[in-house]
């Protein structure tokens, strides 16, 4: 009986101690989360991309908490909720809204069936990043679109597909959020996250193509050959800049005029969501030269 009773002491010590351990430790390191790391990460999508720069939407949540109690929130941009998002993690954390520039994937390449040569077979994964790897997939082209589909798999919202007649990536502007998950997957990096534009409009070089003129010729008929003409017709704003035999059009600096559009002789050079060109009229082709010759 004794030898019970004893056993019963132990174990009713042994277990006060441990619970009067675990309430010391309890509150001698307990965390008190601010509560509006919770209220914030309420009203984010949940999407968990990873377009905002941070691990996921919490770490996002946590980090405008970190910006706000340094008094601004300059910078922070969750790309999925955009800008009504931002103005209630604003106003949960008592600050204003930072300007955020809306942007949309844009990929780089208009080297389509028609106009490059498929003439190479791989035999093997089907995945953009192996034939990055092995060599220069199934076409001639050293930087163009690969086409299967790495970033069309790591985007979570299908705003992004590849084209199964003209094998490129294309961009679906009404789903893209700009995360840039696209961006990261693709092993060539020709898609690139530019401004949307008023309206939605926007030029960009559809190409990545950085060998000299008759290479990049040989390789596709779409490819920009480094010859200047944009350049030269964008003197006034310098909006565009060439570099490794490759035009770049500055979307801070552009004015939306289109000119390069028509001065590029291999039509390298897109306009995005313009309305239709109006067809010259004979009289304003007289007007022009009579201009010309003035």
């Amino acid at each position: 009986m004794n030898v019970i009773l004893i056993a019963v002491v132990v174990l009713g010590l042994t277990g006060f101690v441990a619970a009067l351990v675990l309430y010391v430790a309890s509150r001698r390191f307990a965390v008190v989360e601010d509560p509006r790391l919770a209220q914030v990460s309420e009203v984010l999508p949940q999407a968990n991309c990873g377009g905002c720069g941070y691990p996921g939407c919490s770490g996002f949540a946590s980090a405008c908490v970190k910006a706000a109690d340094g008094g601004s929130l300059d910078g922070m941009l969750c790309p999925v909720g955009g800008a009504p998002v931002m103005e209630r993690v604003a106003s949960i954390l008592g600050m204003q809204a930072a300007d955020a520039v809306a942007k949309v994937a844009v990929v780089r390449c208009a080297g389509t069936c028609e106009v490059r040569d498929h003439g190479l077979t791989f035999d093997g994964e089907r995945s953009c990043r192996v034939q990055q790897m092995t060599g220069m997939g199934e076409t001639l082209c050293a930087y163009g679109c690969l086409g299967e589909g790495d970033c069309e798999r790591a985007c979570i919202f299908s705003a992004i597909k590849v084209n199964p007649t003209t094998g490129i990536a294309e961009v679906d502007e009404e789903k893209c959020t700009g995360c840039g998950a696209c961006t990261k997957a693709c092993p060539r990096l020709i898609i690139e996250l530019r401004p949307k534009g008023p309206k939605g409009r926007r030029m960009a070089v559809t190409c990545s193509n950085r060998d000299k003129g008759i290479l990049a010729t040989k390789a596709c008929k779409a490819s920009c050959i480094g010859c200047g003409k944009c350049v030269k017709t964008c003197d006034k704003f310098e909006a565009i800049t060439l570099a490794n035999n490759l035009a770049y059009i500055d979307p801070e600096k552009c004015r939306l005029c289109r000119k390069c559009e028509e001065a590029c002789p291999r039509g390298a050079i897109k306009a995005f969501n313009f309305p239709p060109r109006k067809p010259k009229t004979e009289e304003t082709t007289n007007e022009n030269n009579e201009q010309a010759t003035i």
